[in-house]
């Protein structure tokens, strides 16, 4: 008996599904391929063709922030922008002077603030989407910068004086 059929007949047994087992109906499903999609992988010809291209590294969002979540900075100057084309407003901006040495616009989060040229602020990552060129926020409540004033809705515009415990005068 030659080696390669008696290598065949000691795997028949492997090969071959029994009778005696029962198979289920999601085995047999699971060999037919159930997409249309194209098969993920590269034949040789497109390889050989042309080779594969490395994938191109993503741009950071926040490139003066690289790898810290937060950065101090001094404010430059302080100034408005109006936001791109469907939009219409005065955005807050600010020019700032990072700690590293660079210095980047940063948006202005909240209704009404106290920065002012020579404050010192805490910066974080995160574009304005309608303000080109901006891409850092600035944080409420740390350092200079106040946080955001919370209102009573409930005696908003109704002329009720309010006490500084919040009960009324």
């Amino acid at each position: 008996m030659p080696p390669s059929s008696l290598h065949s007949s000691l795997l028949r047994p492997f090969l071959r599904p029994s009778p005696l087992i029962k198979t289920p109906l999601s085995t047999s499903l699971t060999n037919r391929l159930l997409t249309t999609t194209p098969h993920p992988h590269a034949t040789l010809n497109q390889v050989l063709r042309s080779p594969r291209q490395p994938q191109r590294a993503r741009h950071p969002v926040s490139p003066a922030l690289v790898n810290r979540p937060h950065m101090k900075a001094v404010c430059l100057r302080v100034s408005t922008m109006k936001p791109k084309k469907p939009n219409s407003a005065e955005r807050k901006v600010c020019k700032v002077r990072l700690s590293s040495g660079r210095s980047v616009d940063c948006y202005i989060p909240g209704e009404g603030h106290n920065v002012q040229q020579h404050s010192v602020v805490l910066v974080r990552g995160g574009r304005s989407q309608d303000c080109p060129g901006v891409r850092y926020h600035l944080v409420r409540g740390a350092m200079d910068l106040s946080e955001i004033e919370v209102w009573d809705e409930e005696t908003e515009g109704r002329g009720i004086e309010r006490d500084r415990d919040g009960g009324r005068v």
